[in-house]
């Protein structure tokens, strides 16, 4: 492949570090990073990539789960753009596609996109059991509310005296979308 390498780097969340995902020896000409879940195709930065990407481009990945924690999604993404004439490249594991794959390259890519797609489903599931526990000890789990009872009954008498929503949202720390959601319950 003749054209210039891109990267594609990608966290779960918006507050977890990138630094891991190193590309040592690689002249990388354009990074792309996404800090959403693995688990959807639907990424900013994938979306964005997928249009930049060219034939003769190389996009290089720290490891396969980066890329997908899907199967199909994985196997799907890596046709599409070894079919456009695009390469994948994944550091970890070594392995690259340019669309002349062999058996065994393909089954390796199947069996770490499995593995990938296992530990999405095992995170959710320790998810839902830590909720399940929150929820017996009496706990709620998710985000605590913005607004106290009081500030919701304030909210409420505000509201019904026909004050601007915007002046209402300010004085009570929030913005508007909160106060609409509050209105909505």
């Amino acid at each position: 492949m003749s054209g210039q390498i891109v990267a594609y780097v990608r966290v779960s969340s918006v507050d977890q570090n990138t630094a891991r995902q190193t590309f040592e020896g690689v002249t990388v000409a354009k990074t792309f990073t996404d800090r959403c879940s693995g688990g959807t195709r639907n990424r900013p930065a994938l979306t964005e990539m997928l249009e930049y990407v060219r034939e003769g481009d190389t996009i290089v990945c720290h490891s396969i789960d980066r890329l997908a924690r899907d199967l199909q999604d994985l196997m799907e993404l890596v046709k599409t753009l070894t079919g456009r004439g695009v390469g994948v490249r994944f550091m970890k594991e070594a392995l690259t596609f340019d669309g002349n794959a062999s058996p065994m390259q393909t089954m390796i890519l199947q069996v770490m996109g499995s593995f990938a797609q296992f530990e999405r489903s095992m995170i959710r599931e320790r998810q839902r059991e830590g909720q399940e526990a929150a929820r017996a000890k009496g706990k709620i789990p998710g985000r605590k509310p913005k607004l106290s009872d009081a500030q919701q009954e304030e909210l409420h008498s505000r509201i019904a005296a026909k004050e601007p929503k915007a002046q209402i949202a300010r004085d009570l720390g929030i913005s508007r979308e909160t106060l609409y959601s509050y209105l909505r319950v």
